[in-house]
């Protein structure tokens, strides 16, 4: 059985449980980075889907672009065959491909996104 993170931090992010459910996937859902990080230890998963927030404002943007950026170093480490599928607000579309330098990404989709975009991806 495929193994899933749903890194669910904001209220814009999908509910996909029906199509994970229908795929047969083990889903893990996580609110956090942080927590998903401390999965990552314990669980190599399959897929990971998660929401990209560009760091506009802030003082790690010098180092990190988005909340994605330790996640996908520490899967450098920890599962490197795991499949990323980003989800972007279309204004923040343009800063997403910056990140397939630290991990190539399975797949970018700009919200909002249905499941019949999604199913392929995960098949």
């Amino acid at each position: 059985m495929n193994t899933l993170f749903s890194i669910v931090e904001s209220p814009t992010h999908p509910n996909f449980s029906s199509l994970y459910h229908e795929l047969g996937l083990e889903v893990i859902t996580l609110n956090s980075q942080r927590k998903a990080i401390s999965q990552l230890k314990k669980n190599q998963p399959d897929y990971i889907v998660a929401e990209f927030f560009y760091g506009f404002n802030t003082y790690y943007q010098a180092v990190n672009i988005s909340n994605l950026d330790v996640l996908l170093n520490s899967l450098v480490k920890y599962s490197p065959d795991t499949k990323v599928i980003v989800l972007v607000a279309k204004d923040q579309r343009q800063y997403v491909d910056k990140l397939n330098e630290i991990v190539p990404l399975h797949s970018v989709l700009t919200l909002p996104v249905t499941p019949d975009q999604l199913k392929p991806l995960l098949t």
